[in-house]
């Protein structure tokens, strides 16, 4: 049969009589012979076209009518076809282990590893972090400008810390934002939203929300966090594009800003510390059990504004029995006055936040 042989050296196809037999391949071009056992030879079909090649001779091509092949090849033609499978269904076989390896370490082995990794992470690293996370949640949430309620919670907010065990100095805003939540950012800071300053009733709810967050950064469960996510943004980088760290991007600093999930043990640690912390400062713990009545009332009422902190903060029910069995009388975590400042600082809403709460039905 007639095919065109390239010998990888130029690009000019040499024409070629080929002949077949049970053990090899012979290729007869204008200057040269050369013969291409069947161990070391691969076919690929493209098209109409069968192409050759041999491990003796990587870069060069053999380019054969397929038809002519089926017919010429005889023995050696199925023994490579069945060589060929047998290497597609080992290669699927590899594949299907090391899939199985990479999702077991992004499911299990990096949750496992979180804490250590977390406690291992250096300061300095977590604070770079934490700038890049406040530079996305300016963009995504505009900060409150009632700035005497800032700093009123602010000054809250640094009372309840002084007694936590943390390098990091925590910072807290109320910003604009169509959900009833609060979280902690890596680094220290702490973002509420004025639509959870609005749902709360006393001072004290808000200092339990603001103490639990706090004992989040303590415990470095945001790190934790930030760990275990990376491990899917592993596989999402792998899905959207290997190398192009677009995967990690997206869980880190979209998702990740707004959906930071702990797990259970870490939320059952947070509000014990959060109320440790509340008791330290000398206020009453009992605004935490009053908060969470609240949330699992909207939450039974199946209530758009509880979905986002029910997402994040699980269990709201469970929790106010909790809170309510170990809480203690205090002082109150701000003046009237102070209360007033707080609950007054958003009262200017970003008109896009309007629209985006009416289109919400919030």
């Amino acid at each position: 049969m007639d095919g065109r042989f390239y010998d990888g050296k130029s690009a000019r196809s040499h024409p070629a009589v080929v002949s077949v037999d049970a053990e090899a391949v012979t290729i007869s071009t204008e200057n040269k012979e050369r013969r291409w056992p069947s161990k070391g030879l691969s076919v690929a079909f493209e098209a109409n076209e069968a192409r050759l090649s041999h491990s003796a001779e990587p870069d060069a091509r053999l380019v054969v009518s397929r038809s002519d092949w089926t017919l010429a090849g005889g023995l050696l033609a199925k023994q490579t076809a069945r060589r060929d499978r047998s290497r597609e269904r080992r290669l699927a076989v590899a594949l299907a282990v090391v899939a199985a390896a990479v999702t077991g370490f992004v499911f299990i082995g990096v949750p496992a590893l979180s804490g250590p990794l977390a406690r291992a992470t250096p300061v300095e690293y977590e604070g770079n972090m934490g700038r890049n996370f406040d530079l996305q949640m300016n963009a995504l949430f505009p900060r409150c400008d009632g700035e005497e309620g800032q700093a009123a919670l602010q000054a809250m907010t640094e009372r309840l810390a002084s007694n936590a065990d943390t390098v990091f100095d925590i910072r807290i805003r109320a910003v604009q934002a169509p959900m009833i939540n609060a979280f902690a950012l890596p680094g220290g800071s702490i973002v509420v939203t004025d639509d959870l300053i609005r749902a709360a009733d006393t001072p004290d709810e808000v200092a339990a929300v603001v103490a639990h967050e706090i004992a989040h950064v303590e415990k470095r469960h945001v790190m934790q966090a930030v760990w275990r996510n990376l491990g899917f943004g592993l596989i999402l980088d792998a899905v959207v594009g290997g190398g192009s760290g677009a995967g990690q991007q997206a869980v880190i600093l979209a998702g990740q800003a707004t959906d930071l999930s702990y797990g259970r043990a870490a939320e059952h640690e947070a509000d014990e510390r959060g109320r440790a912390l509340l008791h330290d400062a000398g206020f009453s713990s009992k605004g935490m059990a009053a908060f969470f009545d609240r949330l699992s009332k909207m939450e039974d009422q199946k209530l758009a504004e509880a979905a986002e902190f029910a997402a994040t903060h699980p269990a709201s029910g469970r929790r106010a029995r909790e809170a309510r069995a170990a809480e203690r009388p205090g002082a109150p975590a701000l003046s009237a006055d102070d209360w007033r400042k707080v609950k007054s600082a958003c009262k200017a809403e970003d008109p896009t936040l309007r629209v985006i709460r009416r289109n919400l039905g919030l």
